[in-house]
């Protein structure tokens, strides 16, 4: 019977420690913008003053490769080049700027002209989720921890029981 509880023991703590992993240095230091459409899903991630745009058609997750993308942000409009690997990109010192700010990317394909809104979150706002995903973590080892003293408890309190009818 204790050869079962700390298998179910070990069996908890191996779920626990199976959460989501903490995030790189380098993920929570990017800038990151997010945008949707029916047509379209736009990815973009910051580095230094730099932006690589993935364009993507949300009915198959294709990449979009032969669009004209312009972006629109602090009031500055900026024309994406297509870059080799098939994402966009474009320059600004405007990303360099602290803040959040909301951010509209043109797509132009062929006869199909959509405007996508999202907002562009600052590096420091993926610490706080790597904070949470440590938290969630901590009380998942508790809440385990809790229910493998639960069983033993139990299981103690059967076998007083047992011994106490069997001695009477």
């Amino acid at each position: 019977m204790k050869r079962l509880f700390w298998m179910a023991c070990a069996a908890a703590v191996a779920t626990a420690s199976s959460g989501a992993p903490a995030q790189t240095a380098q993920t929570a230091q990017t800038a990151r913008v997010e945008a949707r459409s029916a047509s379209y899903l736009v990815v973009g991630l910051v580095h230094d003053d730099r932006m690589s745009i993935h364009l993507s058609r949300t009915g198959d997750n294709a990449p979009v490769r032969d669009a004209a993308v312009t972006v629109a942000m602090r009031g500055e409009s900026h024309a994406a080049t297509a870059e080799t690997d098939g994402s966009y990109s474009f320059q600004s010192k405007d990303l360099l700027l602290p803040g959040s700010a909301s951010v509209e990317f043109r797509v132009d394909q062929g006869e199909l002209h959509e405007r996508l809104e999202g907002a562009l979150q600052p590096a420091g706002k993926a610490d706080k989720l790597e904070d949470k995903n440590n938290a969630r973590q901590l009380w998942w080892w508790v809440l385990n921890f809790a229910v493998c003293i639960g069983v033993l408890l139990l299981i103690s309190r059967r076998r007083k029981a047992a011994q106490d009818v069997d001695g009477k």
